[in-house]
């Protein structure tokens, strides 16, 4: 081969080598692949989280000198103020203005990046809130004049599973609104209205102040809950978002974290979740009692018997319902048949106590004649009711004979000037906009033809009947 036939070979071979080798055809996603990654797209957290900022906020929203002291103080009168007068705004302003999620949110923070520093300063503050604020409230209720409980005051002693759910996702809503680079009030805010972790303090340090141990140690629990749980959801989340470590953890001991946490979340919720069975039960028993007494009210199961109160307690073992009843005495089988009917509403286990006039209720005169004479001004609005309905029937059989009588005179008129029409009836028809639904009535003219009139006979008839009827909206039905 001569150099010049090398050559051009050589650059043949050259050219080939440089020009690009045809990619194989990509398959495109299929659907459900579509479906996983923009569900990933929308859920993730992490391309949004700021971790150093996150941590130094949270650094220090857990300090408490300062300020922060006297925050908390005031706060903790506001919301000890809101719980004495019964006022939910008032309770919620105090809320929003709590240093006391700072050191939980710490608590979280540190177990989550093995911070012991933090945590040691986290836990330390928080006890010394759990103090100042149990002392101002105690102190708060001590003077107060107003000592019953409220039912905002009432709300806080009986913590259940519910309560566990909303701390849970209150915190993780926390730690993810504070890990944004750009940080949302307004979540926040809700966080501390949702979770709710100053007025239980305040109600303990009620039960403190008024001696009432078992409302200190319900309100402390569900204090202790809503904190335990916050800092759960944060310590979940902080893992979840890949927070550094700040000390090294070997498996072992990250292993053994972790179960500990677990046995002591279940500690933790078990009571509250007997506490919401017994709510729970509790409420239907209400229920179901209200809908048993309304029956025998409004709908005067006896007669002359009028239901004074009715007054339901409910316990597990066995509720009570007393009625208390004015009138004429029940016999023992219809105080059975009261029992039985108990069933039917699903409050088998429930004792119905009757008290009647000559047997456990002892009335004033005074008392039992105004409860007679509301018996008798019933009776008589009832006889009144039914003397209403009796009139309109006869005025109706009245109108009704009236409208004969004047479609006797009418059929003798068409008679003498219109030959021609055998018989006819006049109705009432409805019509209903399929649309509006507006529905508007008029009356309907059916007729009945002797042969074949014309039309210009038909018209002087139909015109003749508008005049009759005083009517302009007349509608003509033809045989």
């Amino acid at each position: 081969m001569t150099t010049k036939n090398r050559l051009f070979l050589q650059q043949i071979i050259t050219t080939m080598e440089q020009q690009p080798t045809p990619e194989t055809p990509k398959e495109s996603p299929s659907f459900a692949q579509q479906l996983r990654d923009k569900l990933k797209e929308i859920t993730q957290l992490q391309e949004d989280t700021d971790i150093e900022t996150t941590i130094s906020s949270v650094k220090k929203s857990a300090d408490f000198k300062g300020p922060t002291v006297w925050i908390l103080a005031c706060a903790i009168i506001i919301a000890s103020v809101g719980l004495n007068i019964n006022s939910t705004a008032v309770i919620i302003g105090a809320m929003l203005i709590s240093p006391l999620m700072g050191p939980i949110l710490g608590i979280g923070l540190a177990i989550g990046t093995t911070d012991k520093d933090l945590l040691r300063k986290s836990l330390i503050n928080w006890g010394i809130m759990v103090f100042i604020s149990l002392l101002f409230s105690s102190l708060y209720f001590l003077i107060s004049p107003l000592n019953d409980a409220r039912s905002e005051l009432l709300a806080r002693t009986s913590p259940t599973i519910f309560d566990v759910i909303i701390a849970f996702f209150g915190g993780a809503a926390g730690i993810i609104a504070t890990s944004r680079k750009e940080q949302s009030f307004t979540i926040i805010s809700g966080v501390a209205i949702a979770t709710a972790i100053m007025p239980p303090l305040c109600t303990a340090g009620y039960g403190l102040a008024t001696g009432q141990i078992h409302y200190f140690l319900g309100a402390f629990y569900l204090f202790f809950l809503n904190s335990f749980f916050i800092a759960l959801a944060t310590f979940i989340m902080v893992r979840y978002l890949h927070f550094p470590y700040v000390q090294y953890m070997d498996p072992h001991q990250r292993k053994l974290v972790k179960r500990t946490i677990s046995i002591f979340a279940v500690l933790v919720i078990v009571p509250s979740i007997f506490m919401a069975i017994n709510v729970i039960q509790e409420s239907q028993f209400q229920y179901q009692a209200n809908k048993f007494v309304n029956e025998i009210q409004q709908t005067h199961m006896f007669d002359d018997t009028q239901v004074l109160s009715a007054e339901k307690e409910f316990h597990r073992k066995g509720s009570l319902i007393q009625l208390s009843l004015i009138g004429r005495a029940l016999t023992q089988d219809e105080i059975s048949q009261l029992q039985m009917k108990l069933d039917e509403y699903g409050i088998k286990k429930t004792k119905l106590e009757v008290k009647q006039k000559g047997h456990s209720v002892n009335m004033d005169i005074s008392v039992q004649a105004n409860i007679i004479e509301n018996l008798l001004a019933k009776r008589d609005s009832i006889i009144a009711e039914k003397d209403s309905i009796i009139r309109l029937m006869e005025q109706d059989i009245t109108l009704q004979e009236r409208v004969a009588d004047s479609y006797e005179q009418i059929a003798r008129e068409i008679a003498l000037q219109f030959p021609f029409v055998k018989n006819f009836s006049i109705n009432n028809s409805v019509q209903v906009d399929v649309k509006t639904t507006k529905a508007e009535t008029f009356p309907t003219l059916i007729v009945t033809y002797n042969g074949k009139p014309s039309d210009e006979d038909k018209q002087q008839f139909f015109k003749w009947m508008k005049v009759r009827l005083a009517t302009d909206n007349l509608h003509i039905l033809e045989r």
